[in-house]
Parts: structure tokens; sequence; C-alpha cells
């Protein structure tokens, strides 16, 4: 095993080696907790992205890896998964380094998370559907999901790890190829990622990494070798990809942002309800795009909701994001948190009063952000309206039970959201009212075994489940005679030797 977590590197990852880049300029990595720079990779130039696909295009078109069994791409995977389980504690150290994610959340939601996406797809692979046949008086069909292509893959800082084996495992599972590009805050992260690929024996090609900025990742996503693209960011960014693919009709998954909604019914047990958004609400230091920042409940029981919340923000420390202790740490960058600080003086602006928080943190160094709590919100208020990632909850009243429904469908996203109740059955029929693409019961999380994707503004398509899997293939059909139906439909050997070339 070869692997060192590096905190400087000077080559990125093409054709199944590590290698020097066109250019000279560099992307600084910044700890949020020191401000202090910890680190420094290269900045992939427009001849390094050709270099990328150019690789991926070759494993795709000539390669043996679209052509392997899902067993034979599957026990690649499963080997990246072990090594990575056994470094759990220094990848979960350097994506706390690197954005600030509390040590403690990290071992959970940095690298347990992904470990447990990759243990779903590697059950499901196993069931995935790759051929069928069907017959009709009509006709006869093989049906085939053949993989998609060359894949770009551009993943953000946030949660690094996660959204990269959200990505990159279904996509290879499929047999596609992959050029990923991670977010310049958490590049050293995705590179110490790429190194467990190489080491468990990915063919060239099949994985490359290029860090890069702006004018090089729109050349990425806009590049004729590349058959599909997949990315989770801002929904402003996500329309300007969009638009680029668009253009040239390139297959697009795109998970955006949220502004979800945690509807707190009358019956529901506040303790729990309260306790569960400690998490729900405030994980990773608010800088998740499922996270219920417009916390709804009724006039009857608004004041009860709001002093639990404001005692559960002060039994959760802010501080230095390496110590156990911590529960929220920084902002990933100094501009994040002047845009999360600006969102707190506009809800004050608009006349929302915050009864905890409402300031930067006092510490000595680092982009900290004071938890907050805004009461009298309007659902037509920016905090009620925009994105704020970061530590920032927005409390609604509502007057009955419909009120309440338009209110969480009151937003031009829809990527998740809450019901929280005694009655499980009536709390699914309010779910169903929610345009959103998940509602969590009570807290209780989907799983990865299911789709997780956005309506309206927060995106385009599904990943997770087999439905994930199935955005990294293209859907074919063969007429055959009705005898070759008939030897597919009972010979399953045969039917598991019909190929693609």
């Amino acid at each position: 095993m070869t692997l060192a977590l590096a905190r400087t590197r000077d080559q990125i990852f093409i054709d199944g080696d590590w290698v020097d880049p066109g250019g000279s300029n560099r992307i600084e990595v910044t700890s949020p907790t020191t401000e202090e720079i910890i680190g420094s990779v290269p900045s992939a130039t427009v001849p390094d992205i050709d270099r990328a696909v150019a690789a991926a295009r070759r494993a795709f078109d000539l390669g043996p890896w679209p052509r392997a069994v899902p067993a034979e791409r599957a026990a690649v995977l499963r080997r990246v998964r072990d090594e990575l389980q056994a470094r759990r504690q220094d990848f979960a150290q350097l994506v706390t380094d690197e954005m600030g994610c509390p040590i403690t959340q990290s071992l959970a939601i940095q690298v347990g998370a992904p470990l447990a996406l990759l243990d779903s797809y590697l059950d499901l692979v196993g069931t995935f559907p790759f051929r069928d046949v069907r017959s009709a008086p009509s006709g006869n069909a093989l049906v085939t999901r053949e993989p998609i292509g060359v894949v770009a893959a551009v993943v953000p800082w946030n949660v690094p790890l996660t959204v990269a084996i959200q990505k990159v495992a279904p996509a290879l599972l499929m047999g596609c190829t992959v050029i990923l590009k991670p977010a310049p805050e958490t590049s050293l992260t995705t590179l110490a990622l790429v190194q467990l690929f190489q080491d468990a024996g990915l063919p060239a090609g099949v994985l490359n990494v290029v860090p890069a900025e702006r004018e090089a990742s729109e050349y990425l996503v806009s590049h004729p070798g590349v058959d599909k693209v997949t990315f989770t960011g801002s929904t402003a960014a996500g329309r300007r990809i969009g638009a680029l693919c668009g253009q040239n009709l390139k297959r697009v998954t795109l998970e955006l942002g949220g502004k979800s909604a945690a509807v707190i019914l009358d019956d529901a047990d506040l303790d729990t309800t309260v306790e569960s958004l400690r998490l729900g609400s405030l994980r990773n230091s608010g800088q998740i795009c499922t996270l219920k920042t417009r916390i709804l409940v009724s006039d009857r029981r608004h004041d009860d909701v709001v002093d639990r919340l404001h005692a559960l923000l002060e039994s959760m420390p802010v501080g230095d994001p390496r110590d156990p202790v911590t529960q929220i740490g920084p902002m990933v960058t100094r501009r994040q948190r002047d845009v999360v600080t600006n969102y707190i003086r506009s809800g004050i602006e608009q006349g929302a009063r915050p009864v905890i928080g409402a300031g930067v943190a006092p510490q000595d160094r680092g982009w900290f952000v004071d938890p907050t709590i805004f009461t009298d919100v309007d659902p037509d208020m920016r905090i009620a309206r925009e994105e704020i990632f970061g530590p920032v909850l927005a409390v609604i009243r509502y007057s009955d039970e419909d009120m309440a429904i338009d209110i969480a469908n009151h937003s031009d996203y829809g990527l998740s959201g809450g019901v929280f109740t005694s009655d499980l059955d009536h709390g699914i029929a309010v779910a169903s009212r929610i345009r959103t693409g998940s509602v969590e019961i009570n807290g209780n999380p989907v799983g990865f075994k299911a789709p997780v994707g956005g309506f309206k503004s927060s995106g385009i398509g599904r990943e997770a489940g087999h439905e994930g899997m199935d955005e990294y293939v293209e859907t074919k059909s063969y007429g055959l005679p009705a005898e070759k139906v008939a030897q597919l439909t009972n010979d399953l050997a045969a039917w598991e030797s019909v190929t693609y070339s």
C-alpha cells in the first residue's frame, strides 16, 4: 500500500499514472480553522483536460473495463472500500483539516457515509437489470442497459468523499470511465481517494482526477469527448452546467441546492423532534444541502419549540473542529462566512428576530459564525427562501395544516423535507403533499438504497439506489425472432453471455 495522505502534491492523475500538469498554477488549500495554508495541488490546464478526456475515451472505447462482467468491476470497488475502511481515521482528519467538519461528524458523515454507499452499490449491482427480454404480439426484444460512456463528475467541498463515491461508484460499476473534478477547497481528499483506486487495480484511464479552476472546469463539462456530466453544487452553477450540456444534448444529472422545511405537527414529541434537528438541521456546521433550515410550527406550540431550539444550540459547542467535543466548526472559507453573516444581517433588516446568535463567533482565528435562530420570519424573507449554507434556522408559524404545507411548498427548491408527528400514517399523508425528492418522517433517513434528488430548482435526475445507477446507462432494444427470445428467457447462461462491443 503506497497511500500517504499528502498535504502537497505536484502531479495530477491521468491515464492510470501521476503526471506533471501542463501549467505552473497551483490551488492552495487553506484551513478554515487556523486560516493557514495546509497544502496545495496543481491546477489543471485546458490541455490537461484534453489529456484526461482522451485517456477516458480510450479506456471506454478500447479498454477492458466496459467489457468486464459486473462482478469483476465490483471486485475492484470492494478493494477500494476495504482500504478506505482501513484508513478511515486518516481520511476523516484530512476532511476536517480541509473544510472544517467537526472530527466526530467527519468519522460518520465524511467517511462512514461513503463506506455505506459503497456497500449499497456493491449489493445493488447484483440485482441490477442489465438485460431482460420482452415479448409482445408486436415483436420480441432483448433490452439492455449499456454504459453511457465517458462521465465528467464535478463534486463539491462540503462532503467530498461522499459525493465522489456517490457518482464514481455507480458510473464504474455500470462500465463507464470517469474524469473526476474536485472542489478546490478539498482537492487533497479527492487526490488521496484516487490513490485507493490505483492500488486496487483499476485499469489505466478508467478514473482520472483533475483539480481545476473555473475556466478548465467549464471546458471539461462542455468537452465533446464527454458523454455525461454529473454535478453536485449550487443551483446557480447547476444552471450554467445545464445550459452548457443542453447545447449538445449531453446527458446531465444535477443535484443542487435546497431550503428544506421541517413540518412539526401538533402531536409531535417535541423533545425527540428538536433533538433530531441537532444533525437534521445543523450537521457539518449547517453546510449540507438537505438540512431542514425552515422550522414550521403551529401558533400553539411555537414558544415551546423555540425554547427547545434555543437550548439545543446552547448545547452545541462552537470551536476547533479537531476537538471531539466541538459540534459546530468554521465555515469553509472567509467568503462563505461573509455570505452567512450577510444573510443574518438581511434577516434582521427585514424584521426577523434572532433569539440566539446573529454574529461572528468570538474565536481568535478561523471563519466562525454564531449559530442563529430567527423567529417572526415571514415566508417571503430572504432567510426563508434562499439557501444560506450555514448554521442559521428560520422558525415560521402556521395556523393550520394546509397553511403548513403551503409554506413548505413556497420555495424554488424541492430537495428534502421532514414531517414530525406521533401518527405515522398521517405523517406519510402530509409528506405526500410536500413537493420534494425525499421527506424524512420523524427524522428517519431514507438510506442509501433509496433514490435522492430534487424537484424544481433542486436539480435533475436521481442518485443512489437502482435509480442512481440508471443515470449511467443508455437503454437499447434488440429486435429478435421469437425462438431467440425463448432461448434467452430459458437459458440464463446464454442470456449472461450476450455482450456488446
